[in-house]
């Protein structure tokens, strides 16, 4: 045979074998699992000397499920209540049932607590073992780099930017503080019902934006036509922000959200034409204006106008929806118990009319007890929760009495309830779910009472929150004999960034005819 037709029809010879490919996957895939496998052995005994070391216990409580696979049995639950308006009362319940400290597995695992020993760990103790993580993503394209919207460093730096312009004279500024308040009981019509809860939160914009801007909204008054339009946008941006957090991961799934751009984008340029004419104005001393606002110091630290612009939108989340949380839950309550509005009026009558001084406003025993009454009831915002960063421990809620460690890995989330917590019966009394202000003669809370936060993350503004929110119930007081309820359901939540009242404040104000007779 002629040895070119040999050749003929015959693949050559290849220098590798052919099957070696497939083995050389297949020994890869095996190294890969082999160092996978080793991983998780170390990452295992690492946690497990971790546990050893701090005497941590598994955790006494754990949500039962009926899915323990993805828990969508609990979620479903956590959901229903949601939509129905009661997912505070059914988390208190919850730890009524589990105790101070559980566990929840699926595919979201946490553990929750009302703890205060644990919260102080959490916030204060073992501080730097947390982050907000994920809470700046959805915050950042309203709030930019701005205190609520920021973690580590940068808010460090953002406390350290704004701490100082909480100056004592600038919270006991009453004279622009009372001249809102006026412009809100002026809007009150009388013998009629009324939701009073809008009109509070006009109010706390009005003033907000003055302490903050030197320049209000005055939506109570007039409004200008971009006061009235940032007002409104500002609003719709919050809900939009809440309705992000509660969509979660499906969040990614929406096709448009022209609307919330557009919205973020009003409140922006409101604030930035302000931001502008302050750093213009910054080096200029103005011999009309005595009394500096919270911009005009902010200016002055030469933070570009971009952070100022962020942070003065970050405060006026916390002093507009806040202080009207905390004003709304009050006149709910106390509509419903004229006693009380009796004995706070009592006590008001001692200023014989007069608007009161700032060392007169802490002489008002009563009214800051029914103030930090409506706190612990119905703290504006009633749970957070945190992301450990690395391996941490909480100091209780482990082994079969819960009075052990805990282990905390990296990546698991941690919620803290202040609701819950300000209703439990060893700390508050079997009437712990009662409105009763007289508690506060001898109740001298610590951890336990949290309606401003704790540790490095304090709120700031909690001293101008309660000024204005007394000085609001002195001249209510005033100025009207009673408050009736025009509405018999039970408090009710709305929970967004923070909490307010679900069915509004349903109200009616004598005229002053028949408040004489």
């Amino acid at each position: 045979m002629n040895p070119s037709q040999a050749l003929v029809g015959e693949d050559p010879k290849p220098l590798v074998s052919r099957p070696i490919v497939p083995s050389l996957l297949l020994f890869l895939t095996v190294l890969a699992g082999l160092l996978l496998l080793l991983s998780r052995i170390s990452t295992t005994q690492a946690a497990r000397n971790f546990r050893k070391q701090h005497g941590c216990e598994p955790v006494r409580a754990r949500v039962p499920l009926k899915d323990p696979i993805w828990g969508l049995d609990f979620i479903y639950e956590h959901l229903t209540a949601f939509r129905e308006k009661r997912s505070l009362e059914a988390g208190a319940n919850r730890f009524r049932t589990l105790g101070h400290t559980f566990a929840v597995d699926g595919l979201v695992r946490s553990i929750s607590t009302t703890d205060p020993e644990n919260i102080k760990s959490i916030l204060s103790v073992n501080f730097k073992d947390y982050s907000h993580k994920g809470r700046q993503t959805l915050m950042k394209p309203l709030l930019g780099s701005g205190i609520f919207a920021s973690d580590g460093k940068e808010w460090a730096h953002s406390r350290a930017m704004l701490r100082p312009n909480f100056t004592k004279d600038q919270v006991a500024d009453l004279d622009v503080v009372g001249r809102h308040v006026s412009h809100l009981i002026d809007a009150i019509p009388r013998n009629t019902t009324i939701d009073l809860q809008p009109l509070l939160l006009q109010f706390t914009l009005d003033s907000a934006t003055e302490f903050l801007l030197g320049h209000s909204t005055n939506g109570l008054v007039h409004g200008d036509g971009e006061g009235v339009a940032f007002g409104a946008a500002f609003e719709a941006s919050l809900k939009d922000i809440a309705y992000q957090f509660r969509l979660g991961p499906f969040r990614y799934l929406q096709w448009s959200r022209r609307n919330a751009r557009d919205n973020y984008a009003t409140c922006q340029r409101y604030v930035d034409r302000f931001v502008r004419r302050a750093m213009d104005l910054r080096k200029a001393e103005s011999a009309d204006d005595e009394r500096n606002c919270f911009l005009k110091e902010l200016a002055k630290s030469n933070e570009p106008e971009e952070r100022i612009r962020d942070e003065l939108l970050n405060i006026l989340l916390a002093g507009r929806d806040t202080t009207a949380s905390l004003l709304a839950s009050f006149f709910f309550l106390v509509a419903r118990r004229p006693d009380v509005w009796k004995k706070l009026r009592n006590e008001v009558n001692k200023l014989e009319g007069c608007s009161p001084t700032y060392k007169q406003l802490r002489e008002m025993k009563f009214v800051r007890y029914c103030l930090n009454e409506t706190l612990r009831l119905y703290p504006p915002v009633p749970g957070s929760g945190k992301v450990a960063v690395r391996d941490t421990v909480l100091p209780r809620g482990g082994g079969p009495d819960g009075d052990k460690p805990v282990y905390v890995p990296k990546g698991s989330f941690v919620n803290y309830a202040i609701y819950a917590m300000h209703r439990r019966q060893d700390f508050y009394g079997l009437d712990a779910d009662e409105f009763r202000p007289e508690r506060w003669e001898t109740c001298r809370p610590s951890w336990e009472y949290l309606p401003f936060n704790g540790g490095p993350r304090i709120c700031l503004g909690q001293q101008y929150a309660l000024t204005e929110s007394m000085l609001v119930v002195i001249k209510f007081a005033q100025q009207f004999s009673c408050i009736i309820s025009e509405d018999s359901r039970p408090w009710t939540e709305n929970l967004g960034l923070t909490m307010c009242v679900g069915n509004g404040v349903l109200v009616s104000f004598p005229s002053e005819a028949q408040q004489t007779r």
